[in-house]
């Protein structure tokens, strides 16, 4: 595992030994980062389930303003905090260990967010509830893209319950990235 591109190109990365993370292939990473390569200079990104931090580190590494990383297991806590050190992106970015909904309540009040992205354990219901603590959030506001990573045969019905729809799917082999928006709400 690797930076695709920008300031961390080619800069190889730590994951921590284990099935308690499933870090993004450069494949996908790649893709996903050319769908977002307009939106990403000056952003502020938000890395959610972060594992080893590859998602938020390529952000940085592509010219987000800010990354921060929610990681809830010691280790891959410790680990993204080495990679960001190993690739000089420390001074922008910030690792709160904690489950994601404490540390979106944490977060609150600051700022939108422009990216979400978030890549849960799988068949845990864990999206569900960072869904429904962003859906009245200062976090996501009408602009932030949220970016879901899930099975490829996850079903998406339920997103609506929580506020957000579904502006665009990106399917792989196993996989997709939903990219959700917050519904306005007619004034």
């Amino acid at each position: 595992m690797r930076v695709i591109a920008g300031t961390a190109r080619s800069l190889p990365l730590k994951c921590i030994e284990g099935l308690d993370t499933r870090p993004t292939t450069d494949r996908i990473k790649e893709t996903l980062f050319n769908m977002l390569q307009q939106d990403i200079l000056g952003c502020r990104f938000l890395d959610l389930f972060a594992g080893t931090g590859a998602i938020g580190i390529e952000a940085l590494s592509r010219g987000a303003r800010e990354a921060v990383f929610v990681e809830h297991q010691q280790k891959a806590a410790a680990c993204i905090k080495e990679n960001l050190s190993f690739t000089k992106l420390s001074d922008r970015a910030r690792v709160l260990k904690a489950d994601v909904v404490s540390a979106l309540y944490q977060l609150e009040r600051e700022e939108a967010f422009d990216i979400i992205f978030m890549d849960p354990p799988y068949g845990q219901g864990l999206e569900q509830q960072a869904l429904a603590a962003l859906q009245n959030s200062s976090l996501a506001d009408g602009q932030t893209t949220v970016i879901l990573e899930t099975t490829k045969d996850a079903a998406a019905d339920w997103i609506k319950d929580y506020g957000f729809t579904a502006c665009k799917i990106k399917n792989y082999k196993t996989n997709k990235h939903l990219f959700l928006r917050r519904i306005q709400e007619d004034s």
